[in-house]
């Protein structure tokens, strides 16, 4: 497994000033992001008012089988399919503060590897780091990119809450 390169080097283009077009691209990429996820919220909430006129409300969420033991580097395990999935996330694609990303989808009811167990991590977002529980990363599985900004050379990893995941023997 080849590991992801430090990003380091890019800070001296951070200080740079950003051109007009560059300004206006990045600007129909925020409008973009926006419209996505406002598109997502509103067929996730008529989603879940449609499979809930059915049924009670005590039945409306499925919440996977519990895991009695925690995850540790070296398992392998099964990345639930898309519907159990999709049953977990809130109408923001969350489960517990954790996003399911775009880019994570391919990868349902594949057979990987944990990788490591998440403890602590730096949120790039306001530079803190915080406590998480219940998360892991898997053995070669990056994000390449998104379909918003494209390919990404960065190779970041993504978190897998453990109820997305179902331990193999």
């Amino acid at each position: 497994m080849q590991m992801p390169e430090c990003h380091l080097h890019c800070l001296v283009r951070i200080q740079e000033p950003v051109g007009k077009i560059d300004r206006m691209l990045q600007f129909r990429h925020r409008l973009q992001r926006f419209a996505k996820r406002r598109r997502n919220l509103i067929f996730n909430k008529v989603t879940a008012f449609i499979s809930s006129r059915g049924k009670n409300n005590a039945q409306s969420v499925h919440q996977p089988a519990n895991i009695t033991e925690s995850l540790k580097a070296g398992d392998m395990v099964r990345i639930r399919s898309k519907e159990e999935i999709r049953a977990t996330l809130d109408e923001w694609n969350r489960l517990k503060g954790c996003g399911f990303l775009e880019e994570m989808w391919p990868y349902c009811s594949t057979v990987q590897r944990v990788y490591k167990r998440v403890e602590q991590f730096m949120d790039e977002r306001d530079y803190v780091v915080k406590k998480c529980r219940k998360l892991v990363i898997l053995e070669g599985v990056f994000c390449h990119g998104t379909v918003d900004f494209g390919k990404c050379d960065r190779t970041c990893f993504f978190f897998w809450r453990e109820e997305w995941l179902e331990k193999v023997n």
